[in-house]
């Protein structure tokens, strides 16, 4: 029934972050029809959790090597705002988006589904 996830990122610099997808991640695109990108993903996984405060929606990038995918965005001049720290669930950081926008990255400790 479902085949896939479509994750759609706001910003007030559209441009900036598609050669952030593009060119610092390196992720694959198709021209959806005038210049508009659409990004292939890697798999992914969904979550759902308890709230008291009403819906909402967060969107984390994984990685196998935290402090390798760290090393390797700082080369490409990407600002990390939070060090990794130990979760649990796994190792947490946060980078700066070209727009000024934070975006979590994490390792994973917990079992992820098979694909």
């Amino acid at each position: 029934m479902i085949t896939g996830v479509h994750a759609v990122v706001f910003s007030p610099d559209a441009e900036q972050l598609r050669a952030f997808f593009g060119d610092v991640l390196g992720l694959q695109s198709v021209d959806a029809g005038g210049g508009w990108p659409i990004f292939a993903l890697p798999p992914a996984e969904l979550a759902v959790h308890p709230s008291s405060e009403g819906g909402s929606h967060e969107l984390y990038l994984l990685c196998d090597d935290i402090e390798a995918t760290l090393v390797e965005l700082r080369a490409k001049g990407i600002a990390v705002v939070s060090e990794p720290a130990d979760r649990g669930w796994g190792v947490l950081a946060t980078i700066r988006l070209p727009d000024g926008a934070e975006l979590a990255i994490y390792q994973p400790r917990h079992p992820s589904p098979p694909r």
